[in-house]
C-alpha cells in the first residue's frame, strides 16, 4: 500500500477513535444526571444531553467509580509530598482536573492531559481559555496546575519532550491514567507506552480500564461493534484477560500489579451501602447484561517505587466461586442448530412442552418490543416448524413469566401461565388458563399450510390470600401449584413460597418444615418426586447462588433439604433446568466465573456428584448467548434439549437475539 494511503488510513482510524470520546461524554453527562455521582462539569463538555438507559448509566457509574477510587487512593498516600501529578493520557473531555480541583484535592498537584490535537483544541475551546487562541507548540492550555497538550501519545520522544518543556517533573510522584485508550492502539505501540512510563516515572501509579474475554458470545459482539466504528480493540487479541494484562505490566517494567474484573470491583470494593443506593435510583431489570458487561471489562493498577505500591487496588475476600478444574469438565457437548430453519427470536418467553416434538412459546420481547407472540414449536418427519397459534383473548405482554402444564387430572389438559411483568414498574397479576380447541391437541395436524391451533384462554378467579405478584420467579406442579421466588417493583428479592389447588382454584396454606432456601430469582426449580429442586438464581446481594434444594413431600405437607453436591457447581442464574433420569440437567446461564460461560452442569440427585460440561457452538454461526432463553425436553425417550430464544442488550454494543433453536444431546452424559 503506498504510503499517502496508509496515512489517510491511519488518521481515519484516529478520526474514528476521537469519535468515541464524544459518545463516552454524553453517557457519563447522563449518569451523572440520574444521581449516580456528582459532577457539574461534565455538561459543559457535550452541545446536547441525552438520557441513557439504566444499564448505560450503571455501566459508566461502575467506571466512573474504579477511576475515582483509584485516583483519590494516590491523592491520599501522596498526600505529604512536596509535588504529586496525574498524567492522564487520551483525555478526551473529562471532567477529572476541574473535579478534582472544585473539591480541593489538588494541594500540590499537577495535572497533565494528552489527547490528540484536535480534540486538544476542542476542549481548549470549550474551556474557553484564552491561552486556547495561539497555543505554545502542542500546549493549548496552560496554568498553576493544569496543562493541556495536544499529542499523540504513541509518539515517544515528541511526548517526553513536551511534557518535559510543560514542566512534569519525571522524580515526582505520578498517577498515569489511560481509560479506554490503549487499546485502539496497535499492541506494539501500546505496549511501548507502558515500557516508556516505567522507565521514565520511577515513583508511578498506572491506571488503566479496558475490555477483556474477547472470544465468548458477548465479547465477539463487543469486538464487532468497535470493528464498526473503525476502532479496534488491539490489546484483547494478545491480553485478552485479566492475568494476562497482569503480566503484560510486569514484563514492561512494573514492579506490581492487581488486575480486577468489574464484577469484583463493585462486588468486592463497593461497600455495601453505596451499592444499595446505586441501586435505588432507577428502575433495573437487566441483571444479566450488567454483569456480563462488568465481566468484560477490568480496573488496573501497576506500581513503580514503594511509595505508589501503596495505592495499588486491593484483593477482594476470596471468591466463594468454585474454580473449574480440567476434570470436571470431560468432554464437550455439541450444540447444533436445526436441519430446517426455523426462525424463533425472543428474550425471557415462557415456555411448556405438549407432548413429544410439540412446544409451546409465548410472551417475552423481540425486536419489535414486548408482545404476546404465541407460537406453536412442531417437529414432523420433514423437522421442526412454526404453527400458526390462534387465541380467544390476549394474553397481554409480559415478560420473565413462569408457564407450565395443568396436572392431567383437569378437564381439558392445557397449560397456565402465571406471573410475569411488563415494565420493571408492572408486575403482572392475572393468572391466565390455556386449553385448545379441540381439546386433543395430541391429534397429527394437517400439512405445513393448514397448521392451525385455537387456544382458549381465560382468566383463573382463584380464592384465597394470594402471593404478592412477582416475575424472575418458578412454578412447578407438586400435586399443587407450588410458586417459589421471584422480584417485583417493591420487593429486590422474594423468598417466599406459595401453593396454589388447582382443582379448586384456591390459594392454600400447607405446611412446610426445614429451613428455607435463600431468597432468590431467576433460578429454576423442576418438578421432582412429588416435590421440587430448586437450584441456583440471583441473591439478595446481588451475587449468583449454586446451592440445590429440594422440596419433599412429607405426611403433613412439605420439608426444605438441602443437597450436598460435589464437587459445587458454579453458581449461576438466568438459567434452565430439567430432571431426567433422577439427574437435574442444568443448562446456560450467566455466572461470574471468569472463564467461559455456562455450558451444562449435570448433578446426580441420588449421589450427589456433578460434573460440568461445555458446549461446543462451533457449528452454530452466530454467538449462542444462553441467557433469558427457554428450553425443552422434546422427547423424554431421546434426551435431546431444544433451546430457544435468548440473547440480551449488550451494553451499547447493540442487541443480539439467538435467531433460531438450536439442539444438544444428553445422551452422552446420560448413557
Amino acid at each position: 500500500m503506498p504510503a499517502t494511503n496508509k496515512k489517510k488510513q491511519k488518521q481515519g482510524k484516529d478520526t474514528a477513535v476521537q469519535g468515541t470520546n464524544d459518545s463516552s461524554v454524553v453517557s457519563k453527562v447522563s449518569a451523572a444526571a440520574q444521581g449516580y455521582f456528582r459532577d457539574g462539569f461534565l455538561r459543559h463538555f457535550v452541545c446536547k444531553a441525552a438520557r441513557r438507559a439504566p444499564l448505560i448509566n450503571r455501566g459508566y457509574y461502575v467506571r466512573w467509580r474504579a477511576v475515582d477510587h483509584c485516583v483519590k487512593r494516590f491523592l491520599q498516600i501522596t498526600e505529604n509530598c512536596p509535588r504529586r501529578q496525574i498524567l492522564s493520557l487520551g483525555a478526551g473531555f473529562d471532567s477529572l482536573y476541574f473535579r478534582l480541583h472544585a473539591e480541593g484535592l489538588l494541594d500540590r498537584a499537577v495535572v497533565f492531559e494528552v489527547d490528540f490535537p484536535d480534540v486538544a483544541r476542542r476542549k481548549a475551546a470549550l474551556i474557553g481559555c484564552n491561552s486556547a487562541c495561539v497555543p505554545l507548540g502542542p500546549v493549548y492550555v496552560s496554568c498553576d496546575q493544569y496543562r493541556l497538550l495536544g499529542l499523540d501519545v504513541r509518539e515517544e520522544s515528541q511526548v517526553e519532550e513536551a511534557l518535559g518543556g510543560a514542566g512534569l517533573d519525571w522524580d515526582a510522584p505520578t498517577l498515569i491514567l489511560s481509560e479506554v485508550v490503549l487499546t485502539y492502539m496497535e499492541t506494539q505501540w501500546s505496549d511501548a507506552v507502558i515500557s516508556w512510563a516505567a522507565k521514565l516515572l520511577p515513583q508511578s501509579l498506572f491506571v488503566m480500564y479496558e475490555q477483556i474475554h474477547p472470544h465468548d458470545p458477548f465479547g465477539r459482539i463487543m469486538q464487532d461493534h468497535f470493528l464498526k466504528l473503525n476502532s479496534t480493540l488491539h490489546a484483547l487479541r494478545q491480553y485478552p484477560d485479566t492475568a494476562a494484562q497482569t503480566q503484560r505490566f510486569l514484563d514492561k517494567g512494573w514492579d506490581q500489579c492487581v488486575c480486577l474484573d468489574m464484577n469484583d470491583f463493585y462486588l468486592g470494593l463497593l461497600p455495601e451501602e453505596e451499592r444499595c443506593r446505586v441501586e435505588s435510583l432507577e428502575p433495573f431489570d437487566e441483571y444479566e447484561e450488567w454483569h456480563q458487561k462488568c465481566t468484560h471489562y477490568f480496573i488496573l493498577t501497576a506500581s513503580r517505587g514503594s511509595l505508589t505500591a501503596q495505592a495499588l487496588l486491593t484483593h477482594p475476600p476470596v471468591s466463594s466461586v468454585p474454580c473449574m478444574s480440567p476434570s470436571q469438565s470431560p468432554a464437550a457437548l455439541r450444540a447444533e442448530t436445526l436441519p430446517t430453519e426455523v426462525c424463533v427470536e425472543g428474550l425471557a418467553m415462557a415456555s411448556t412442552s405438549l407432548g413429544p416434538g410439540q412446544v409451546l412459546l409465548t410472551g417475552g420481547s423481540s425486536r419489535g418490543g414486548r408482545g404476546a407472540v404465541t407460537r406453536l414449536l412442531l417437529r414432523g418427519q420433514a423437522g421442526w416448524r412454526c404453527a400458526c397459534v390462534g387465541s380467544s383473548e390476549d394474553w397481554g405482554k409480559r415478560v420473565f413469566s413462569s408457564y407450565l402444564l395443568f396436572v392431567t387430572s383437569l378437564p381439558g389438559g392445557g397449560a397456565v401461565v402465571y406471573g410475569g411483568r411488563s415494565s420493571p414498574l408492572n408486575p403482572i397479576k392475572s393468572l391466565l388458563k390455556v386449553t385448545f380447541e379441540p381439546c386433543d391437541l395430541l391429534e397429527p395436524l394437517g400439512p405445513e399450510d393448514q397448521d392451525t391451533v385455537k387456544l382458549c384462554v381465560t382468566q383463573m378467579a382463584c380464592t384465597g390470600d394470594p402471593p404478592q405478584p412477582r416475575w424472575r420467579h418458578t412454578a412447578a406442579v407438586v400435586n399443587f401449584l407450588f410458586v417459589f421466588g421471584g422480584r417485583n417493583e417493591s420487593e429486590a428479592v422474594l423468598g417466599d413460597g406459595a401453593f396454589l389447588c388447582l382443582d379448586q382454584q384456591h390459594w392454600t396454606e400447607i405446611p412446610v418444615e426445614g429451613t428455607a432456601p435463600e431468597a432468590r430469582f431467576s433460578h429454576s426449580a423442576c418438578s421432582y418426586q412429588g416435590g421440587v429442586v430448586v437450584f441456583g438464581g440471583l441473591g439478595r446481594g446481588g451475587v449468583p447462588l449454586g446451592d440445590t434444594v429440594v422440596l419433599r413431600p412429607t405426611a403433613t405437607g412439605f420439608c426444605w433439604e438441602r443437597l450436598k453436591v460435589q464437587p459445587p457447581p458454579v453458581p449461576r442464574y438466568s438459567h434452565s433446568a430439567h430432571v431426567t433420569r433422577e439427574r437435574l440437567i442444568v443448562v446456560g446461564g450467566v455466572w461470574l466465573h471468569p472463564d467461559g460461560v455456562p455450558g451444562v452442569a449435570v448433578i446426580d440427585l441420588i449421589s450427589g456428584s456433578s460434573v460440568e460440561f461445555t458446549l461446543d457452538t462451533t457449528s452454530v454461526p452466530w454467538p449462542l448467548m444462553l441467557h433469558s432463553f427457554c428450553s425443552e425436553l422434546t422427547d423424554p425417550e431421546e434426551p435431546v434439549l431444544l433451546l430457544i430464544g435468548g440473547g440480551g442488550n449488550c451494553f451499547s454494543f447493540g442487541t443480539h437475539l439467538n435467531p433460531q433453536p438450536v439442539t444438544v444431546d444428553l445422551r452422552p452424559v446420560l448413557g
